[in-house]
């Protein structure tokens, strides 16, 4: 009987032991694949944001170096990074005559909730 056990010449491992192995490794591959795609996901919608607030600050930049602005409410289309964006801009009186307040709203052009939404004053210059 010594002869059939040899447990000096069984080298390896067992397949319960690959199993479970595998296990793990599938377990701890599929964690990091919905980490990366979570993290995925944020990075594209950081970067619309950020599209946002920059395309708002130029709308902004620019209504203070025109001439004049009439209070009132547009709807503008303006295209970054290859993509079209809306601007809902509102431009109303502030409690200071010498100025207007500006509020600027920006979302994809598909229609989608509002990315990014700033208010700031501008000179009113028929004062």
């Amino acid at each position: 009987m010594s002869e059939l056990r040899r447990p000096a010449a069984c080298k390896g491992f067992t397949l319960l032991e690959v199993m479970i192995a595998l296990t793990i490794f599938a377990t701890v591959a599929a964690a990091a694949l919905s980490a990366s795609q979570f993290v995925l996901r944020q990075s594209v919608a950081l970067e619309d944001r950020l599209f946002g607030a920059w395309l708002a600050d130029n709308q902004l930049s620019e209504l203070r170096l025109q001439a004049a602005a009439a209070p009132g409410r547009q709807h503008l289309t303006r295209s970054m990074d290859r993509r079209d964006w809306t601007l809902q801009q509102r431009i109303a009186a502030a409690r200071d005559p010498r100025l207007l307040q500006v509020e600027i709203q920006v979302s994809r052009a598909d229609g989608s909730s509002a990315l990014h939404q700033v208010t700031g004053w501008i000179r009113n210059r028929h004062e």
